[in-house]
């Protein structure tokens, strides 16, 4: 349990159908923050799956009254509420509660089809070194597939012979299986990086470590969300762009990084922002730099070619 935690539970966790074992595989970690309509929908959805994975909530500071709502409506749910905004690190902080050993993440506007946390369970018992599955993501009413899809399918690192599918070096993390061990060994999802982007340095670390990431396509999430516009979140991707490069690029890397989105500042104000943001970062970045091994230089190299 986290140390320090603000809990709540009502009744038992639910309970793996199907299997030989009273304990489940995978448990899902939803955050949110103030998107209590949104979070109730998903919290249905997976609680109708056949799997009837438990559930934890994170809840990120949220003040529209999401935890007295899935307090009401979802009594089973595991409710965590750090008091502050954990962000992204909130699935890190969820993960570090649990016992089982596999987690699901999803968003508060995503969730996963029938079967598929069996199937990426299955995978993850028969792969070993295999750290994180990255799922197939159906978008909207009309399961349109996310155009991500593709780019793991074709992924220019191909399949190692250990692994179940191609390697990659990204994925969405509201469509992503992770083996706890191995996600909670690297650290989870990096504090400093908040939303938008932090996909990649999770990816990174995991190969860093020996641990294997790869596209399944049979594992599917699907996601649903709002169909306006997503205020601030491309200067949040340009901003974790150039910080990760901080963290774990060689300096000629970082370095190049950083002259182009100074170059690009002069006339675009969201890279502006975007540079601005990841200066106030750039301290705290540079005291936890590490750098990747060689071959994960290479394998980051290779896909900014085929690019």
């Amino acid at each position: 349990m986290v140390s320090g935690e603000a809990a709540h539970r009502t009744g038992p966790r639910p309970v793996a159908s199907g299997r030989p074992t009273d304990r489940p595989r995978t448990a899902v970690v939803v955050i949110t923050r103030n998107r209590r309509a949104s979070l109730l929908r998903t919290l249905d959805r997976l609680a109708a799956l056949p799997e009837r994975p438990p559930v934890t909530v994170v809840d990120n500071g949220s003040t529209d009254g999401t935890a007295e709502a899935v307090r009401a409506r979802h009594p089973g749910v595991h409710l965590l509420t750090p008091g502050r905004n954990l962000a992204a690190a909130g699935r890190t902080y969820g993960a570090a509660a649990l016992d089982t050993p596999y987690v699901a993440f999803s968003d508060d506007d995503s969730w996963w089809e029938p079967g598929a946390l069996d199937r990426a369970a299955d995978v993850l018992d028969s792969h070993p070194r295999l750290g994180l599955v990255a799922a197939t993501t159906l978008v909207g009413p009309d399961a349109q597939p996310d155009p991500l899809n593709a780019e793991l399918r074709d992924s220019p690192l191909g399949q190692e012979p250990d692994l179940p599918g191609r390697s990659v070096l990204g994925f969405l993390a509201c469509a992503a299986v992770v083996r706890r061990k191995a996600f909670l060994e690297v650290g989870g999802f990096h504090p400093l990086l908040g939303v938008g982007g932090e996909e990649q340095l999770l990816a990174i670390d995991l190969d860093a470590h020996g641990w294997g990431v790869a596209h399944c396509p049979g594992v599917v999430a699907r996601h649903d969300p709002d169909a306006g516009p997503r205020p601030g979140r491309p200067v949040r991707m340009r901003r974790n762009e150039l910080l990760t490069a901080w963290l774990r690029r060689p300096l000629r890397q970082a370095l190049a990084r950083s002259v182009r989105l100074a170059l690009d500042s002069r006339d675009d104000p969201q890279a502006r922002l975007a540079l601005a943001q990841a200066a106030r970062r750039l301290p705290a970045a540079l005291a936890r730099r590490r750098r990747t091994p060689p071959r994960v230089e290479r394998r980051l190299r290779l896909l900014e070619r085929s690019s």
